[in-house]
């Protein structure tokens, strides 16, 4: 809703404020100043200056709360219905000093009774007001109606407010006469009176100013906001719509016209209308989800197709929420989202997850090759290779035996690439049970895997001392057993390697760009060896399947070890990374959550 401020009535605010500021002003300096020097007239003055205070500020209060209200309507603000709040006490207090200043004046009692009737009135508009401008039980028609009403209540509380001023005024002048005949009121003193009241009068009459200068402000803020909401829904493919169910009258959002392919108010929107648009398959069941808003106060979400006037399907989803006001009306605010291209996508998951499922089945269907299939012909070619004695190499040419060494070295490296394939795919598909494990043990038992080869290159392994956490136990016995292998396998010549391997408890927000911070704590693993290095930029490229760094006839090895180490610390939600220099040794680090 918006809210134009009516200056004419701002205007006419300001005047009566100005002389209702002057004349308390004015007759509260004449009855101080001359308080002693009356008798009985001053008393009959004071009756009617303490009548018009009680008046006026009656008048402030029921001011205040329509200030705060008009506030409060505005910005949301609870802080302006602070007078608001105030507000029916000061009434009250002031109706029942009026009551004991008129109970011997029987035509002001009855005018008292009269105005406390429409104040009362005044008060209950008030609560509509506040009531229909709250965004859960808005209601624009029956907010206008109260507002205007309420125009029409302040007009007969300020019409009967001036009737009761005009009977004190006439009997204040009946009674001034009697004292002015006995006092008379010095002509500096009014002069002096009255530019102090003006100084009082300016300066308020500023601060008003400023206050409404205040108030264009928050409504130029509100237009925007109802501008910047209307932007949300279109950018966003959703739109709001309000649905009062006793009298049957539905509002949509602008965008709601657009999302049914329509310009926004391009039809008078029914419950009729709308179903028109729902797609055949689906209005049964939005007809349902209408009747069983009633039952359960509440629209779970509703996903249905929408027919454009093109003839396009759009795919819907809707939900809402019945409120229920204190006179029973019941009204249903809902949303609508545009959920077409969410659709679409999901159908295109689901047919790559078929895809992926299919894939899965095939590599199950290799792995079962690789280790049946394949294992059983390199078997019996190592076999057969075996049982050629030196006596048959000996009959044989050197070409013969040169042919043979090939093969024999070949079938080695097809072994060991069958076994790494086959260690690689368990890392993917075999159980992953997590056992609450100690680390060093896993470490001893994977220097035990490699002693030979250990001895062998007369390599010296040191490490601190490691956690214990819940892992895959041989998994991380692979990990480790991969990373020291690595080590030794590409040691600098004539130089004997030097594992260290180092453990501390690290925070993930001391490596944002790395690790993921829904995990606060992380161990932090580091082998650090004195071998041949490599250059930096394939820091990343090393632990890409089948990657290698160096030629198959320098270095055995298949490309897949460091793979299988990236496999298992990603089965741990860890983090590896290598860094190195060429001949200064490498550091490979792993982090896996506390």
């Amino acid at each position: 809703m918006k809210w134009i401020p009516n200056f004419n009535s701002s205007n006419s605010l300001r005047v009566i404020f100005v002389i209702a500021v002057f004349i308390l002003l004015f007759l509260s300096s004449i009855a101080h100043k001359h308080n002693q020097d009356l008798n009985e007239s001053s008393k009959l003055v004071m009756h009617t200056y303490e009548i018009n205070i009680q008046l006026e500020r009656l008048m402030s209060a029921i001011k205040d709360a329509e200030t705060g209200q008009r506030g409060y309507i505005i910005t949301r603000n609870a802080r302006f219905l602070t007078p608001y709040i105030y507000s029916r006490d000061k009434v009250n207090t002031s109706f029942i000093n009026l009551k004991k200043l008129t109970k011997d004046n029987p035509k002001q009692q009855k005018n008292l009774q009269n105005l406390f009737k429409l104040i009362i009135q005044r008060f209950v508009s008030f609560e509509n007001c506040l009531k229909y401008s709250d965004p859960k039980t808005y209601d624009k028609r029956k907010l206008d109606n109260h507002l205007f009403g309420g125009r029409i209540l302040m007009e007969n509380i300020r019409f009967k407010v001036d009737e009761m001023n005009d009977i004190e005024k006439t009997d204040l002048a009946k009674r001034l006469k009697i004292y002015d005949a006995e006092i008379s009121l010095s002509p500096l003193f009014s002069i002096s009176l009255f530019l102090v009241a003006l100084t009082f009068i300016l300066l308020a009459y500023r601060q008003i100013s400023r206050d409404f200068e205040r108030l264009k402000v928050f409504n130029k803020q509100l237009l925007i906001s109802g501008k910047l909401m209307a932007e949300s829904e279109a950018i966003g493919k959703f739109s709001t719509w309000q649905w009062d169910l006793d009298t049957n009258k539905i509002d949509y959002s602008d965008n709601q016209y657009r999302l049914l392919g329509y310009e926004p108010n391009a039809f008078v929107p029914e419950k009729g209308t709308f179903l028109n648009f729902v797609h055949p398959d689906d209005k049964e069941t939005v007809a349902k989800s209408m009747k069983g808003i009633l039952n359960y106060k509440q629209l779970p979400f509703v996903y249905y197709k929408i027919v454009l006037p093109t003839q396009e399907v759009r795919h819907f989803k809707t939900t809402g929420k019945l409120l229920t006001d204190e006179q029973g009306s019941k009204i249903l605010l809902g949303i609508n989202f545009d959920i077409t291209d969410e659709h679409l996508l999901n159908i295109e998951l689901q047919a790559r997850n078929v895809e992926l499922e299919n894939s899965n089945k095939e590599l199950a269907s290799f792995n079962h090759v690789a280790s049946h299939d394949l294992q059983e012909p390199l078997r019996k070619i190592q076999t057969f290779i075996s049982r050629i004695s030196d006596t048959d190499k000996a009959a044989m040419s050197q070409n013969a035996n040169d042919y043979i060494a090939k093969i024999e070295i070949s079938a080695k490296r097809m072994r060991v690439l069958i076994d790494d394939l086959l260690l690689f795919s368990r890392t993917n598909t075999t159980k992953k049970e997590f056992i609450k494990s100690n680390l060093n043990e896993l470490l001893k038992n994977a220097e035990a895997e490699l002693t030979e080869m250990i001895d062998e290159k007369k390599a010296v392994i040191t490490s601190t001392k490691l956690p214990k956490l819940a892992v895959i136990p041989y998994q991380i016995e692979q990990l480790f057993i991969n990373l020291i292998g690595n080590s030794l396998k590409y040691n600098r010549p004539n130089v004997a390697p030097e594992i260290t391997i180092e453990s501390q408890k690290v925070f993930s927000v001391d490596y944002r760009e790395l690790l993921d911070q829904n995990v606060k704590k992380y161990h932090k693993i580091t082998f650090t060896d004195n071998g041949m290095g490599f250059d930096p930029q394939f820091k990343e490229t090393i632990f890409v399947l089948f990657q290698r760094l160096h030629s198959k006839t320098d270095y055995p090895g298949t490309g897949i070890g460091l793979a299988i180490c990236k496999k298992i610390v990603d089965n741990h939600k860890g983090y590896i990374m290598a860094d190195s220099q060429p001949d200064q040794g490498s550091i490979f680090t792993i982090f896996l959550p506390d």
